[in-house]
């Protein structure tokens, strides 16, 4: 069932800050990031990363790979297609909440767009 607002296709589980960070730092990253990569852009310590990648996991969201590298444990994490398909859904409903909250505001206080970006009406 399509959301009936943009409100309603916020999902959770992304709107979340540091889950925002980890699926936008995934996008970005076609050949995933390693848990320490992953960690150091997110500013996150271990246990933190740990407890977010769960519940993307759980949620389908991302898809972690472990195995050993020159006898090294390595943990890389991957955005799956389902998870970048939602998130992508959730980014156009959040620049469309965003749009609609910086229309709201008195034109005083309103920022313009920044140059060559394009604004969602």
């Amino acid at each position: 069932m399509k959301p009936s607002t943009p409100f309603d296709a916020l999902e959770k589980i992304f709107h979340e800050p540091n889950r925002l960070a980890i699926m936008s730092a995934l996008c970005a990253a076609e050949k995933g990031l390693t848990f320490s990569s992953l960690r150091e852009q997110c500013g996150l310590t271990d246990g933190n990363l740990n407890r977010h990648l769960k519940v993307l996991e759980d949620a389908g969201a991302i898809r972690i790979r472990k195995e050993f590298v020159k006898n090294k444990p390595q943990t890389t994490v991957f955005i799956s297609q389902a998870g970048l398909s939602r998130f992508e859904d959730y980014l156009v409903a959040l620049q469309q909440v965003l749009t609609t909250a910086q229309q709201g505001l008195p034109a005083e206080a309103r920022q313009p767009a920044p140059a060559g970006k394009r604004v969602m009406a």
